[in-house]
């Protein structure tokens, strides 16, 4: 099944300019609320270390007070848990911060984002393990 991804920024254009500048390949992961709820950042991967800042995975997110952005280390994604629900599709959906409320017409449901997991239906858990969502169980 594929796992549909609502990024908030272009991410081609984002990977592409910074696998360019870092000359490593940097790919889109996810996005998700990281450390502040409601607040969903893009997150991407590097397969070797950032050389000065020693981080594999950063994060892009927008500062939402002058169309400017940041980034930021996003190591520990490999840390959150994402519950992934089906939608009318056949794809996999998953909150992607806290208030993200997804109600699909199969009768499945997500919501919660990174600080809790409410579902409805059948529910598969993933984790983020160099740079991939891997799946890990399912209820």
């Amino acid at each position: 099944m594929n796992i549909k991804h609502f990024p908030l920024f272009n991410t081609d254009v984002i990977c592409k300019y910074y696998s360019q500048k870092d000359r490593v390949p940097i790919k889109y992961v996810c996005t998700t609320d990281f450390k502040m709820s409601d607040r969903p950042v893009d997150i991407f991967y590097r397969d070797s270390a950032h050389p000065k800042f020693g981080n594999k995975y950063f994060g892009i997110a927008p500062t939402y007070e002058n169309d400017d952005y940041v980034i930021f280390n996003a190591d520990e994604i490999e840390d959150f848990t994402f519950g992934l629900v089906e939608d009318d599709e056949g794809n996999l959906q998953y909150s992607q911060y806290h208030h993200d409320y997804k109600i699909f017409e199969n009768g499945n449901m997500i919501d919660g984002g990174r600080f809790y997991v409410r579902y409805s239906g059948k529910i598969s858990y993933y984790k983020v393990k160099d740079g991939e969502m891997i799946y890990e169980s399912r209820i």
